[in-house]
């Protein structure tokens, strides 16, 4: 990481509306699996399980940025 940011910096929070949506999204998957499993399709079933490990591998990673992008930021200033 080039530098140390402070919680209010522009980056920290671009990668904070990232997850923020990762993780929205990740609430309502279940729903949809449900929907395209009783509709007996098996290949909007397996996209929408795609699109759910996606999300959260998108979730982790931003996760780890977070720690890495504000490791010693102790202010908000």
């Amino acid at each position: 990481m080039a530098k140390t940011h402070q919680v209010t910096d522009d980056v920290v929070y671009d990668v904070v509306s990232i997850q923020y949506h990762a993780l929205q999204a990740l609430s309502s998957y279940e729903r949809y699996l449900d929907d395209a499993h009783s509709a007996d399709h098996d290949d909007v079933t397996e996209f929408v399980r795609q699109c759910r490990d996606q999300d959260q591998e998108r979730a982790r990673r931003c996760h780890e940025l977070l720690g890495d992008l504000t490791v010693g930021s102790t202010s908000a200033a």
